[in-house]
């Protein structure tokens, strides 16, 4: 386990100590500061108990990729290839199988249900499950249903959980993560969008002064 020194979001972003959206960020100091302390206790825990690390990052590796984030997905591929290499190509496989568009799923509200909407449900097929082993391979179907179908998380999904050898601790910790990555992927990716949206208004701003001085 390496603990990173940076910030994360800001990593993940791509945002220098120098760019101006750092100055934004730190606007709000307490909020960054909540969300690296997640990240550490999340996914750089310095007791991870019965939920390990390779767990946990081949979760964040596993749902960096179904939201399609390389940035991200080579992160936590780093971090996985660190603690478990085997298990790299065995979770870009399963998120391959995995890939859908969402959110979608089942209303149970009987005045929502004509806005359900189907999709894939997901849970990994024999041969992936073998090599992902059944905490994973149970733990990969949660992500997969809380990061696509969220209406339908009930309580028969965790009995799923239980099922694969996970503890009730464990259980909670397993959606912090998930629910965590989500915010963070999120966060980062509205991040890149700023930055990209604010480039061509900089650049004709520079371009600009430069006129003037000419």
């Amino acid at each position: 386990m390496t603990t990173p020194s940076a910030d994360i979001i800001d990593l993940l972003a791509g945002i220098a100590p120098s760019d101006p959206l750092a100055a934004v960020r730190e606007k709000r100091a307490q909020a960054r500061e909540n969300a690296q302390r997640s990240f550490e206790a999340l996914l750089e825990p310095a007791e991870p108990g019965t939920f390990a690390l390779a767990e946990r990052y081949a979760l964040a590796s596993f749902v960096s990729q179904l939201h399609g984030f390389d940035a991200a997905t080579a992160f936590y591929g780093d971090l996985l290839g660190d603690e478990t290499p085997a298990l790299t190509s065995v979770v870009a496989s399963a998120a391959a199988s995995a890939a859908a568009t969402g959110p979608f799923g089942a209303y149970r509200e009987p005045r929502l249900q004509a806005e359900s909407t189907d999709g894939v449900r997901w849970t990994p097929d024999a041969a992936t499950a073998s090599d992902l082993g059944p905490r994973l391979s149970g733990a990969f179907a949660h992500a997969h249903l809380l990061v696509f179908r969220p209406r339908e998380a009930r309580a028969e999904a965790l009995q799923d959980l239980v099922d694969a050898g996970w503890s009730p601790d464990d259980i909670v910790s397993l959606s912090q993560l998930i629910a965590f990555l989500s915010f963070q992927l999120r966060v980062a990716w509205g991040l890149r969008a700023l930055a990209a949206a604010s480039a061509p208004v900089a650049a004709s701003a520079a371009s600009a002064t430069v006129s003037e001085g000419a």
